[in-house]
């Protein structure tokens, strides 16, 4: 808030990179600032490309209004459509904020410069295009797309041709229409990218170095971290006269998982294959958060709702690659309404705690439950002290030739491995030696591995 507050002061632009391990709450950091902003009557935005994300979390948030509307006027009927709108204001889907920019772009772009047209917007005296924010938050930013990921889109979904710029530039040239003071906010998780075209942090710094040397720059000291950064980083960094650096932008304690703060590097190493680090963390870990293994879904299902207690959620998730669960009424090809998995009750079908429909990394990311159940299927396999990547096509599996797949692939299940606040089991099916699909020899070495590590079976 400091950035914030000084770059208002000043009349100054500047972008910071807020780096945090997984469930550190670099959301719930984001959507303060843009609640904390709002309520300042600075416009302010959070933005993020994960659509189930900012769908439950704008639920979530409008529930929440309507009852505190309603506890506060008893007998009162607050509106839920209203709060859904109020919610709306600084919480967006990023395409639906890039969307709302170009609209007021002329239609044409001549060589590769980007034009407002006047006759669409709103410009004052003292500050410029008022409607742009001031502060926007995007969250999971080295997500962001790249130039030529971009461009097809806008060119196959928008009809524009030949747009000049990636993602995390062309929300940067939005910010600076303003001419008082704006600030982006970027949010970065770190080995969570999942898919094709993302751009990585190094795409916000060049943009930054060839067209914004005016903004400041500050950065986590963590920022350049294997974890977070492309190898180029320090060269960028070092081409800017204005970067700061501060430990105060790093979240290094997990709040997802409050009674286990080493889950983080735990995953990491269990990911890594690096069996004598994963075990001496599973040691500290263990009396603090449970991890169980079976090869029995239904004992899955008994052990977690077991674990819950009051109004504490599960749910199953899987790998979106796990397509020969299908055998145990587990179909990736049919995905559920997060809104309703995350947040609705034991009495409906599409609720979480159903245990009926499971949530892949797409839909889970960002988001937690207290409690999970992953099932593991032979996307990825655990063979002679490695991992082996496969995805199903037609009617066999095949290896995974592309390292950039093969990291995907491993961040998948990092991200489904790091969904539970409290504790999680890992369900890793037995097979079918009848079934050359679901061979046993897909899965055991899978679940060998869990036991060198020491996760107690139930």
């Amino acid at each position: 808030m400091n950035i914030i507050d000084h770059s208002r002061a000043n009349g100054e632009k500047s972008i910071c990179f807020v780096t945090g391990v997984p469930g550190a709450g670099k959301t719930l950091v984001g959507l303060n600032i843009a609640v904390r902003q709002f309520e300042k009557k600075d416009l302010a935005v959070y933005l993020s490309g994960n659509q189930p994300l900012v769908s439950v979390l704008s639920e979530a948030l409008a529930r929440d209004k309507k009852r505190q509307e309603e506890e506060r006027n008893p007998g009162a009927h607050y509106n839920l459509t209203e709060a859904r709108r109020n919610v709306k204001s600084f919480i967006q889907i990023v395409h639906h904020y890039r969307d709302a920019t170009l609209s007021k772009l002329k239609k044409t772009i001549k060589d590769g410069i980007l034009e407002i047209d006047p006759t669409k917007v709103d410009k004052h005296k003292d500050d410029g295009y008022s409607e742009v924010e001031h502060v926007a938050i995007f969250d999971e930013a080295q997500r962001a797309w790249t130039k030529t990921h971009l461009a097809n889109w806008l060119n196959r979904k928008k009809g524009i041709a030949d747009f000049p710029m990636s993602e995390p530039e062309f929300l940067i040239w939005s910010l600076n229409l303003r001419e008082d003071w704006a600030v982006v906010v970027c949010l970065v998780g770190g080995g969570q990218e999942i898919n094709t075209g993302e751009a990585g942090i190094g795409e916000w710094l060049r943009a930054i170095n060839a067209n914004f040397r005016d903004w400041n720059v500050f950065i986590s000291d963590q920022l350049t971290g294997k974890e977070y950064a492309e190898g180029e980083l320090e060269d960028l960094l070092a081409a800017n006269a204005h970067v700061k650096r501060s430990n105060n932008l790093h979240l290094a304690v997990s709040m997802r998982s409050f009674r286990a703060e080493q889950l983080s590097h735990f995953v990491h190493h269990l990911l890594e294959g690096n069996l004598s680090q994963t075990q001496s963390l599973w040691a500290m870990l263990k009396d603090k958060y449970p991890i169980v293994i079976t090869r029995n879904l239904n004992a899955a299902k008994d052990w977690l709702r077991k674990q819950k207690r009051g109004t504490e959620r599960y749910g199953m998730v899987v790998s979106s690659q796990a397509q020969r669960l299908r055998p145990l009424a587990i179909d990736v090809r049919c995905k559920p309404d997060t809104v309703h998995w995350f947040l609705d009750d034991i009495t409906d079908i599409r609720s979480s705690l159903f245990l009926e429909d499971a949530a892949s990394e797409f839909d889970v990311q960002g988001l937690e439950l207290d409690w999970t159940c992953l099932v593991w299927d032979g996307d990825l396999r655990r063979k002679n002290n490695a991992w082996q990547n496969f995805s199903f096509t037609g009617s066999k599996w095949l290896n995974i030739r592309s390292e950039e797949r093969k990291t995907y692939q491993i961040n998948a299940y990092r991200v489904l491995l790091t969904r539970a606040r409290q504790g999680m089991v890992i369900c890793v099916p037995e097979g079918n030696s009848e079934d050359p699909t679901r061979l046993p020899e897909f899965y055991d070495g899978t679940y060998e591995y869990f036991k060198q590590i020491g996760l107690k079976e139930i």
